[in-house]
């Protein structure tokens, strides 16, 4: 089955999903470091404080006192470490104003290759990370794939994951480039289904391969059942 079907699939088990946070490079870069450990619950929660008390303009951010955007950080509960994610927020945004002139968006204007490098130059962010701005930021339709769910497109196609994150990252995404045509809704729609999946039935450490609507067309399914 194709990966379109396989995600079909997913779509009537888990519903049409939306992206959480912002649509706007910035201030999805910002979005990532409001919360630790980072979820899309946390980062959420941060980032309203954020808008709310201080603002997104990079700067008031780098106006406010170190002390009160660490407060503002930890009195939205959004985990830990709000001093250091402070650090970071002043940081993204001396680096825009400072190497960018104010303008991350016109700064990711070349190639997705080009664009990932300046993505990859903030807190946190990698490859991941940066591929997922590009496709939910509007800047290029790329075969984003979550980083923490890298296993659950290599199970379903290979059976598994490779030797180390890089290669796996690289595998899931060749296999999703060559499976879902480059378009913005096409490729968001996956991410999102199989973030979802992962989080909740093809689990990293326990997947709950009983409760999967994918699981006969499933590669790792078909290697477990056979060593049974």
């Amino acid at each position: 089955m194709t990966l379109t079907g396989i995600l079909d699939r997913l779509e009537r088990l888990h519903g049409k999903l939306r992206p959480p946070g912002p649509a706007d490079p910035y201030a999805l870069v910002l979005h990532r470091n409001c919360g630790y450990p980072q979820s899309d619950e946390r980062c959420e929660r941060g980032f309203q404080a954020l808008k709310q008390n201080i603002g997104l303009e990079v700067g008031k951010i780098l106006a406010v006192p170190d002390a009160r955007l660490a407060e503002v950080l930890r009195e939205s509960k959004s985990g830990m470490v709000p001093e250091k994610r402070a650090r970071r927020l002043k940081e993204i945004a001396a680096t825009v104003e400072g190497k960018f002139g104010g303008d991350l968006q016109g700064a990711l204007a070349g190639s997705p290759a080009e664009a990932r490098k300046v993505l990859k130059q903030f807190p946190t962010i990698g490859d991941s990370g940066a591929d997922r701005i590009l496709l939910f930021g509007g800047i290029a339709p790329v075969a984003a794939i979550p980083a923490t769910q890298t296993h659950v497109p290599l199970r379903i196609a290979f059976g598994g994951e490779k030797k180390n994150y890089a290669a796996s990252y690289r595998a899931a995404q060749e296999y999703v480039e060559s499976e879902v045509p480059a378009k913005f809704p096409t490729r968001q729609r996956a991410y999102l289904l199989l973030k979802k999946h992962g989080e909740e039935i093809c689990k990293a450490g326990r997947p709950l391969c009983e409760e999967c609507p994918v699981s006969t067309d499933c590669a790792y399914f078909g290697h477990s059942r056979t060593k049974r």
